[in-house]
């Protein structure tokens, strides 16, 4: 049978790209248009075609651009979600400045400290690079970002668990979106896998960039380094059937420690929990009752962290590293568990959890003994 490469897409930046350079050059020939804009991707060095639903003036100096995000074969809250941009002149009388000006507008999220807009330096350049090759010397414009469904889709992210609130982020340090939830895209994470295992008898699961970009960091070759997104019980039950002796798992603690309730697919759409595990942690620790209610009304797991440590401050305790250490313990114990059920292979399972800030959280005593064996 064949395999079908699963399609990428572009990421939320070169929609939001392409909006302004349409509200741009309706203002030029003062008229509606639709059509497509060409964007200069920057990263990777290539040219993208986005189609664009409406540009239209709106007044005198002012003209709105419309298209849609179109992530290619992943499970992506924001397939076809409308991405506008506002672009407006700005008039001698206004002085000088920034030649472009760019403003996170409704549905752009902004960052629950400090306050800026969740507008991050790849959006940036991309919107700098590709608008001032079509502004006169002298010509200056504001350009506002929105996304009119951006603060209802937040609700369904972890944008809050990285401090953005009320909207989506512009992040990505690309325009391709890369398939990762897709299908077809578990079928080139095992081929992946089985050339990995060749070479090595220990490899690294990093569930996210996040986890493999602190993996290199510590000093872990990349090459022992497997990509698994959210297919983590499928590529554990892999690793298993291709003889692979033990595998460390690292990961953001709000998606590894899903796996200790045996939660092996970890997209959120699918399977969260993430509240009512750390609860439960938190309850079999001996933790006081109230204290319990409180981890289970956080907003994220990264919440819930903060209260366990600023519990720890004010009283001395140490409630972190025993929830999260039993936490690990009993993801390694699943683990483990998960390859046998599915392989008859009894394979030993080591993990390292992380925060926010990328700082490790915790490392199991099996994953401390792996690390400190491939370091």
């Amino acid at each position: 049978m064949t395999k079908t490469q699963p399609l990428s897409g572009y990421t939320l930046p070169v929609f939001a790209c392409a909006a302004a350079l349409a509200a741009l050059r309706c203002l030029r020939v003062g008229t509606q248009s639709v059509g497509s804009v060409s964007v200069d991707l920057l990263e990777p060095p290539i040219t993208a075609e986005i189609a664009i639903e409406q540009a239209s003036v709106l007044k005198t100096g002012t003209a709105l651009g419309v298209t849609r995000s179109d992530p290619g074969d992943n499970l992506d809250l924001t397939r076809n979600t409308p991405v506008w941009a506002m672009v407006e002149l700005l008039g001698e009388a206004e002085g000088e400045g920034e030649q472009i000006v760019i403003v996170g507008g409704e549905g752009i999220g902004h960052h629950k400290v400090g306050g800026g807009a969740a507008i991050y330096d790849y959006a940036m350049r991309l919107l700098r690079s590709n608008l001032s090759r079509e502004l006169a010397p002298g010509e200056r414009i504001t350009v506002t970002l929105i996304l009119p469904s951006g603060r209802q889709l937040a609700t369904r992210t972890s944008n809050e668990a990285f401090g953005v609130v009320e909207g989506l982020s512009l992040l990505g340090t690309t325009g391709i979106s890369q398939p990762l939830s897709a299908p077809g895209q578990l079928e080139i994470y095992r081929e992946q896998l089985q050339q990995k295992a060749e070479l090595f008898d220990t490899l690294v699961f990093c569930i996210g960039e996040n986890g493999s970009n602190l993996a290199r960091q510590l000093g872990i070759d990349p090459q022992r380094l497997v990509k698994t997104a959210n297919w983590l019980g499928p590529l554990l039950a892999e690793a298993g059937c291709q003889g692979v002796r033990s595998i460390l798992l690292f990961g953001y603690h709000g998606k590894l420690m899903k796996l200790a309730a045996g939660i092996f697919h970890t997209h959120h759409h699918l399977a969260d929990g993430r509240r009512e595990i750390l609860t439960a942690f938190c309850a079999q620790a001996g933790m006081p009752a109230a204290a319990c209610s409180a981890i289970f009304a956080a907003a994220t797991a990264e919440e819930a962290l903060g209260q366990l440590r600023a519990l720890d401050a004010a009283t001395g305790s140490h409630w972190v590293d025993r929830i999260y250490g039993d936490i690990a313990r009993e993801i390694d114990l699943r683990s483990s568990d998960c390859i046998f059920t599915h392989t008859n292979q009894r394979i030993p399972v080591g993990s390292v959890m992380f925060g926010r800030d990328r700082k490790i959280i915790v490392k199991s005593d099996i994953g401390d003994t792996f690390l400190t064996q491939i370091c």
